[in-house]
């Protein structure tokens, strides 16, 4: 099942990626637990976030997860305590 969700995630980073505000949009996966998948994300403006999670594709993500996923995902948003390079 992991092996279908990867490809499923893995579907949604070259149209995130060429959305505006989208500054960086990585899919990871743990090296030892292969259930477990992070994905890291940075955007420009919260309204950048908004307007990404309203996206088809990702509402039809959002929809289906609960096929390929047991329990739901967890969401921690983060600021930024460093500097960011220039």
């Amino acid at each position: 099942m992991s092996d279908a969700l990867e490809k499923r995630l893995l579907t949604l980073v070259e149209p995130t990626r060429l959305e505006q505000g989208a500054m960086q949009y990585h899919v990871h996966r743990d090296r030892y637990n292969l259930n477990l998948f992070v994905f890291y994300e940075v955007w420009r403006s919260k309204e950048d976030l908004e307007n990404h999670l309203k996206q088809p594709y990702i509402q039809s993500f959002l929809k289906d997860r609960l096929s390929y996923i047991e329990g739901d995902m967890e969401i921690t948003w983060l600021s930024m305590a460093s500097s960011h390079p220039s």
